[in-house]
């Protein structure tokens, strides 16, 4: 693993620990498995057909495929979405926090967004193939030397219009703090004058009230999980809601060239973990809260070669 890859300080010590119940709790698990299970298989399924012969329709049904699709995935794994905000412009470099496996799902499901993901997404069964069809871009963290030609395809694609999404900080948390947010693909932002949207991601236990429940841990995927206890945990409980934050548009066209442009990065990768910040309740569990408040966000230059 390169040194300069993203870590975590989150492990399974953030998952929360499933109690053993009475046999009528157990049995309710065992249904909401079967049918949640079944139903996303038959999701997938249809999501690869259409993944085959949608892209010959054009882009306008490709873009509403994909949200449909998305919406589906979500459904039948028992999670909705609470969306708040505007929806991202074209052409508009989309910037989240990154909590689970899910968080695509939840963008996709707003508005479609094509995606900036490491190469390991890309072996996953069948989603790291839909990922490839939906046009995502991998990157290989251990190789620093493709990032320039990465930032470049980026700032071509949002260029001509395309909304592109991005974790920057560049790994998974339990959802209860952030990382500090890897500036490289905001390179992109400056190179087409792109807006920059933040998007704050919080999930909550189903019948929580938005705001006034701790963050749930249940679909984070940090750590040492696998994809396939994640989706146990997803599929077993009694739901999980997701509520998907817009926050202002940060303009990125002021960036000044040469040397200030590297500053300039960092300032703009800041002030996007800010709003996301400032769009999240409290850290309600203890957790070090890494970004509250924004100033005590590092500034590490090494940290600029990395997306």
């Amino acid at each position: 693993m390169s040194p300069w890859a993203p870590t975590s300080p989150c492990d399974p010590g953030c998952l929360p620990v499933a109690a053993a119940g009475t046999a009528r709790a157990r049995a309710v698990r065992a249904v909401r498995l079967g049918v949640r299970g079944t139903a996303l298989v038959v999701v997938l399924v249809a999501g690869l057909l259409a993944a085959i012969v949608v892209p010959l329709l054009g882009p306008s049904a490709t873009g509403w495929v994909q949200r449909l699709w998305a919406a589906a995935v979500l459904s039948a794994c028992g999670v909705r979405v609470r969306h708040t905000g505007p929806v991202a412009p074209p052409g508009a470099l989309v910037v989240a926090n990154h909590v689970s496996w899910l968080d695509v799902f939840a963008l996709h499901a707003v508005a479609p967004v094509r995606m900036l993901a490491k190469t390991e997404v890309r072996q996953w069964p069948l989603l790291g193939l839909m990922a490839a069809r939906a046009g995502t871009v991998f990157l290989d963290r251990d190789r620093l030397r493709d990032l320039p030609g990465a930032v470049a395809g980026l700032a071509d694609a949002l260029r001509a219009g395309t909304p592109i999404g991005v974790f920057a900080e560049g790994t998974t948390r339990c959802g209860r703090d952030l990382g500090p947010f890897r500036p490289a693909a905001f390179q992109a932002a400056f190179d087409a004058s792109a807006p920059v949207v933040p998007v704050a991601l919080r999930y909550r236990r189903r019948g929580d009230r938005p705001g006034a429940a701790p963050l749930d841990a249940t679909a984070a995927f940090v750590g040492d999980d696998t994809l396939a206890s994640s989706l146990l945990r997803v599929l077993t409980v009694r739901g999980v809601d997701i509520d998907v934050t817009a926050c202002a548009v940060l303009d990125s066209r002021a960036a000044p060239a040469g040397p200030a442009r590297a500053s300039a990065r960092r300032a703009l990768a800041r002030a996007t973990a800010g709003a996301i910040a400032d769009a999240l309740p409290p850290d309600l569990d203890g957790h070090p809260a890494a970004v509250r408040p924004v100033t005590a966000l590092p500034v590490v230059p090494d940290l600029d070669r990395v997306a």
